[in-house]
């Protein structure tokens, strides 16, 4: 493991945000307020969106998944090697499906909402490395 990539783990320090988020799919963005959308990202089949749930139920938007939010806080880099791989790795080992995404100064990663507890506890224990 790399020097840099050990001092990420070390202080990746994750955090739940609140609420139950939810992955949608559609054709337009007007009649959805910027302010309501946690991401998106455009597609060729549709823009798919990362809403809150609450958002997507008054929306009337369909969706399967329901997640927790869990953002690392360390500040890492868009050019860093290896951290998606060793939290994805360690998360799958534990049996629990991430979906990952990257920003400009942090890390966010969309689990089952009922995994949130052990994804917690399996990114906790990546900083005793």
């Amino acid at each position: 493991m790399n020097e840099e990539l050990s001092r990420l783990l070390k202080s990746i320090k994750p955090k739940i945000n609140p609420g139950d988020y939810v992955f949608c799919v559609v054709k337009d963005l007007s009649s959805i307020n910027i302010e309501d959308i946690t991401c998106f990202f455009k597609e060729e089949e549709g823009v798919t969106l990362i809403l809150k749930r609450e958002i997507a139920d008054k929306l009337q938007l369909d969706y399967s998944f329901i997640a927790a939010w869990i953002t690392l806080t360390v500040h890492s880099s868009l050019e860093a090697v290896g951290l998606t791989a060793a939290f994805s790795n360690a998360l799958s080992a534990a049996d629990i499906s991430c979906n990952v995404v990257a920003a400009y100064y942090h890390d966010h990663i969309f689990v089952k909402k009922e995994d949130a507890t052990e994804a917690m506890n399996v990114l906790n224990n990546l900083s005793l490395f």
